[in-house]
């Protein structure tokens, strides 16, 4: 933990103007901010002080011991010119490009704190339109080069407190095979430009995140391992925010190295256009033991998706190599309240995606206590929807587009699938079924509420499901088949 750093933090006092500084947010601070950096750490550690004012700045490192403080109306202003940014750590992210400079950046240090009630702003969208001059590559091939607003590299007890972080350049703050990190009180506005992840815990371990509040353009909450070598492992997270253009929370867009005992509870997603909840490991990382609970939704495309992939691909290339296909075991997800949106990835909309590959399942997960309000609209033919396998597929909803051929839960390549008390409310009809299970062994689904309905082939299917309980799986129908059987399927179990 941190508790040595807490002697000495206020120690001294580095008041970045004494070294040069200029808050008129034209002037280039980057070396006026360094020495005071340096001075800090040099003495053995205290607060290195941003008064009111715009610090313009390009790449500041930071070094062991230091606090970075933020006065109110104090704001740290990332530079428009790429060429005062540095990449100390470069690697690839999981499109392929090349990325890692950033305007904040700590790499090998320990003790190091952001605090206080200023900003920083990376100005993402005018350093996009300065390097789109320039740059006539496509935006897929040349956003790398932007930066990101935090980066925290192999560190050791990091504190991110009460700040607020603003339009970054690529990814708002990036917290790679750190341990002790504590993020609290964080408000993060940014978007403008593609990739503007909010929070990302890339292969890190004991960690606390509360009561933050993410607008994003990117995953509001991500948790990535672009590297094999260090699981994201004992995390917290509670009572955050979460709006964005992407998925609320979200787990695997890289996945190498394990994500496991993570618990997330007490948050809330809203207007959130591409998943609320997506756990996902497509190159070899094992996803265990992970429970989120007591989440609200509002106006979010398609509230879940649970993916088991083998896309396996490898990111930091002088130090991998390519991984067999991980594992997907022990989730728990419980009490969740959704409305997703009318207008969704996948259209007619559908509530829960689960999916692994052929040979490899999604093991003992389980949904409980889950309601979700959706649109309806699906017509009889969308119950037969064939969807593809994407084996080795960018895991996103719409891989597995146009549709789904079940309104609530589809599900495909499972073990142990547990479905509690799930509630699903339709504004109108919808003629597919409310769960379709495809290839499943020992499924259990008890106590459904279903709402009425009239003319569809069945209200659940099963297919080459072996060892299958349902009770209590009800709702008023008047449709030929409650429950349909079909392929090499066998020990269904009926209780009213």
């Amino acid at each position: 933990m941190i508790t040595a750093f807490t002697n000495f933090v206020n120690a001294a006092d580095f008041n970045i103007l004494k070294y040069g500084a200029l808050g008129d947010g034209i002037s280039l601070n980057t070396s006026a901010i360094q020495k005071a950096i340096d001075a800090c750490n040099l003495s053995g550690g205290g607060r290195v002080i941003f008064p009111e004012g715009k610090f313009l700045s390009g790449t500041i490192v930071m070094k062991d011991n230091v606090t970075i403080h933020f006065e109110k109306n104090a704001v740290l202003l990332g530079s428009t010119d790429l060429r005062d940014y540095r990449n100390l750590d470069p690697f690839t992210e999981g499109l392929g490009i090349d990325v890692g400079w950033a305007l904040l950046v700590a790499v090998d240090v320990k003790n190091i704190r952001l605090e206080g009630a200023g900003m920083i702003d990376g100005q993402g969208s005018a350093i996009k339109a300065k390097h789109i001059l320039t740059d006539t590559r496509p935006e897929g091939q040349r956003w790398g080069l932007r930066p990101f607003l935090l980066r925290v590299v192999r560190c050791d007890g990091v504190t991110v407190n009460d700040v607020t972080l603003k339009y970054a350049g690529a990814w708002t703050s990036h917290y790679f095979q750190s341990r002790n990190l504590h993020i609290e009180n964080v408000k993060i506005l940014s978007v403008g430009v593609a990739h503007n992840d909010g929070i990302g815990i890339d292969g890190c371990q004991d960690v606390v995140i509360k009561n933050c509040d993410v607008e994003s353009g990117d995953d509001a909450l991500v948790f990535k391992t672009t590297s094999s070598k260090m699981a994201c492992k004992n995390i917290e997270v509670s009572g955050l925010r979460l709006k964005s253009h992407q998925a609320g929370i979200k787990m695997g867009t890289e996945s190498m190295a394990a994500f496991e005992n993570i618990r997330i509870s007490k948050c809330h997603i809203y207007d959130t256009r591409n998943g609320g909840i997506k756990l996902l490991t497509v190159d070899g990382a094992h996803l265990r033991n992970v429970e989120i609970t007591d989440i609200t939704m509002e106006e979010v495309r398609t509230p879940m998706l649970f993916r088991l992939g083998s896309r396996l691909s490898v990111f930091r290339k002088n130090s991998d190599t390519k991984q067999s296909t991980g594992t997907f075991e022990n989730v728990v997800i419980r009490n969740v309240k959704a409305n997703a949106a009318a207008n969704a990835q996948l259209m007619p909309p559908s509530g829960i995606l689960i999916t692994g590959v052929p040979g490899h399942y999604i093991t003992n997960l389980t949904l409980e206590n889950i309601e979700i309000s959706l649109a309806g609209g699906g017509l009889a033919e969308h119950a037969r929807q064939a969807v593809p396998e994407a084996i080795d597929q960018y895991p996103e909803v719409k891989t597995f587009g146009p549709r789904v051929p079940a309104y609530g839960v589809w599900a495909r390549h499972v073990k142990g699938l547990k479905l509690k008390n799930i509630k699903f409310n339709l504004e109108r009809k919808d003629l597919r079924p409310a769960l379709v299970c495809e290839d499943g062994t020992d499924i259990e689904i008890f106590d459904w509420k279903l709402p009425e309905t009239t003319g569809a082939e069945a209200i659940i299917r099963l297919e080459n499901v072996q060892n299958a309980v349902l009770k209590n799986a009800g709702g008023k129908s008047g449709d030929k088949k409650f429950v349909l059987i079909e392929g090499n399927s066998k020990n269904i179990k009926q209780a009213p």
